[in-house]
């Protein structure tokens, strides 16, 4: 963030001097709607301590990763044992109680407390596993360090991740102790059944996550250094800037670039909109517009292959299917949510008459092509896992070494230059990349994992007690007798549980509940697997930008001025194809290419963009294929609406609907052409 000025996307030394003060208040901002950068300060001696211990955790966890084959409660239990020591070494009690180098004693208390109780279950896990399950019933130690161990992980939880999850998790666990007291069991089969058994605490989320997310954090991390978001914002505006209401485009594209590495929609937000914000007010875009556009656009960070918030390892492992499957069947709905976000940027530039940026603004695309190498690391990953040839952890690793090498030919790179200071349009960065880097990466990291693990170890607990008690079971055919064997009616009730449960959530932990409270209920009604988690993964995701908690919009506004629930009906209303795609997949597998021919994969493409751009010309109630003024060129409201059923229909793949659609989307035009020579004659 020091080095903001020297980001060739900042168009003159004004924009500069806006970026800089922008990005001065970038740490408040975070802090204020990312509990994850509401940590404590450590400086000096402490500070290094402290990081050696994050990059140590990081180490830890590549290692058992690709090599250690220990059981499965050693190794989960001494991951969450790890987690509660850096967790409380980072995370204060509340925002704003934070005393430089200092931590007090009841934090001290609790990290001891909850470690210990971990690692009470990582050393004595091969004597419990032969213990019959009444005497460890009858173990006041065992039965002490469960209870123990899920209190301080709650705490934890509440200060890295926040309520919400607390909350639905209170809610699910009250109704376990209910039900298991009613049945006349003991308070003590609760903590057996969800700390220590694999149906709770240490079940798939924590699973998933100690195997494979972390390992994708820590090369995140170490992507990071390599200055790859500089670039991405840099090439958006060399690719987009120069177009009508090119700042507001440059958002977009970078967003969806960045969000490829990014696991967090306020994270994301605030990063790029620190730049990308300033630009599109001074462009001339309305304060709530601007910042409705980035919050929309980091949202669909999340939704973005490779990483997908990091839930696409998830939902792999849920679904029993190799990763390169889900990044396959993500891309089109994907890049349809971002065209359709690109598309409404695109008609307020041409309805506020907008113009792009100068060629003396922009960076030079030559230049840029001299740093693409910054690639490099990202596309070995993709090459990996796609190819099904190594494991996924492997590939991280091999990543993860790839990205060192690459900050090595940075540093050659800037040589070559004689270390002469990049100019506007020559580059992206000018930072070399030194050994510390490397543990500052892993440092970075290892902190970046708290906040994910908890949030998975929580979603577990959730997770087991639906499990244990059969509220699942219950909830999903309470649904489905509403529903009447309606599938719209059913998938419209299960876009409410999903928005409604997923504000506020990290993307992980969102996942994490959708899929064992939501997505069963739709595959119960016919929906195929793999469409069902999609669609409740999809609308997890779109909670970050849906009135009243709208997280990424109130963290848009901070940084635009505007309002912050004005901005999330813009971000709402942009992100509009991330509403309807999941409806159109969930109705017809083909949107997910499943069962699907390269022919068929074509036209489902053609026509889905086609049909994006009717329904947002149909939501504007603007069209840009009219040369006139931009006041004379808006539609009616019964154009709008047969430019929006037209547009549906197209998107949803089948010949009939395509032509119907084809037909509405042309009747508009020729209805607008019509209109034109009636006003000349």
């Amino acid at each position: 963030m020091k080095k903001k000025e020297q980001n060739p996307a900042m168009p003159d030394q004004t924009g500069i001097e806006e970026n800089t003060n922008a990005a001065a208040d970038v740490e408040a901002i975070m802090r204020k709607y990312d509990r994850e950068s509401n940590t404590r300060v450590w400086e000096g001696k402490p500070r290094i301590v402290v990081g050696i211990i994050l990059a140590a955790f990081s180490l830890y966890c590549i290692y058992v990763t690709l090599f250690a084959n220990f059981l499965e409660q050693i190794r989960l239990s001494s991951f969450l044992g790890l987690v509660v020591i850096m967790g409380y070494l980072t995370y204060p009690v509340k925002k704003g109680h934070v005393r430089v180098n200092h931590i007090p004693w009841y934090d001290i208390l609790l990290m001891v407390a909850g470690a210990a109780a971990y690692f009470y279950f990582t050393f004595r896990a091969p004597a419990l596993m032969t213990m019959r399950v009444k005497a460890k019933l009858n173990d006041p130690v065992y039965i002490i360090a469960g209870i123990v161990g899920i209190l301080v992980l709650f705490e934890l939880c509440r200060r890295s991740v926040g309520l919400p999850i607390l909350c639905v998790c209170g809610v699910f666990l009250a109704y376990t102790i209910y039900f298991y007291v009613k049945d006349g069991k003991l308070l003590s089969t609760v903590v057996h059944e969800l700390f220590y058994n694999e149906n709770g605490l240490f079940s798939t989320p924590v699973n998933v996550c100690s195997k494979y997310i972390v390992v994708f954090i820590i090369f995140g991390a170490f992507l990071e250094k390599t200055g790859i978001s500089e670039f991405f914002i840099a090439l958006a505006n060399a690719l987009t800037g120069r177009f009508a209401g090119g700042p507001a485009k440059v958002a977009v594209v970078s967003s969806a670039l960045c969000g490829m590495v990014s696991g967090s929609s306020v994270g994301n937000t605030v990063t790029t909109g620190s730049i990308t914000i300033p630009m599109m007010k001074k462009t001339g875009y309305d304060k709530n517009f601007a910042g409705a556009v980035e919050a929309a656009a980091s949202t669909g960070g999340q939704i973005m292959p490779p990483i997908m918030g990091a839930a696409a390892f998830l939902m792999a492992d849920y679904l029993g299917v190799p990763y390169s499957d889900i990044v396959v069947r993500a891309i089109l709905p994907a890049c349809l949510y971002f065209l359709g976000v690109f598309l409404s940027v695109h008609l307020e530039a041409k309805r506020l008459n907008l113009k792009g940026l100068s060629k003396e603004q922009l960076p030079r695309i030559k230049e840029l092509l001299k740093e693409s190498y910054l690639l490099l690391p990202l596309a070995i990953l993709i090459y990996l896992v796609c190819s099904n040839t190594k494991t996924m952890q492997f590939s991280a690793a091999i990543s993860i070494l790839a990205t060192i090498a690459v900050g090595i030919i940075s540093n050659i790179h800037r040589n070559i230059r004689h270390g002469k200071p990049l100019q506007t349009g020559e580059g992206t960065h000018n930072q070399r990349f030194k050994p510390v880097h490397v543990f500052e990466a892993l440092e970075n990291g290892g902190r970046s994992c708290i906040s994910v693990a908890v949030a998975c170890g929580v979603a577990g607990i959730i997770c087991g007690c639906l499990t244990i008690t059969g509220l699942a079971s219950t909830v999903i055919n309470a649904i489905v007798i509403i529903a009447q064997d309606k599938l719209f009616l059913g998938l419209l009730l299960t876009m409410i549980c999903c928005i409604i449960l997923g504000m506020g959530l990290p993307t992980t932990a969102t996942y994490c509940i959708m899929a064992s409270t939501c997505a069963p209920i739709l595959i119960k009604m016919g929906v195929p697997m793999v469409c069902a988690h999609f669609f409740v993964f999809y609308y997890g995701i779109v909670a970050d930008i849906t009135p009243p908690v709208a997280l990424a919009a109130y963290a848009g506004s901070a940084i635009s001025g505007g309002s912050p629930m004005k901005t999330g009906v813009n971000a709402t209303r942009l992100a509009i194809a991330g509403f309807i795609i999941p409806f159109v997949f969930a109705m017809s597998p083909d949107m997910l290419l499943v069962n699907t021919t390269w022919y068929e994969v074509v036209l489902i493409t053609v026509t889905s963009i086609v049909g994006m751009y009717g329904v947002t010309v149909g939501l504007s109630g603007f069209c840009d294929w009219e040369k006139k003024s931009p006041a004379q060129v808006r539609i009616g409201y019964l154009q709008r609406i047969v430019s929006i059923a037209g547009g549906l229909l197209l998107i949803y793949p089948g010949i009939l609907t395509d032509a119907i659609g084809a037909a509405l989307v042309v009747g508009v035009i020729l209805w607008r052409a019509m209109q034109k020579r009636k006003a000349a004659a």
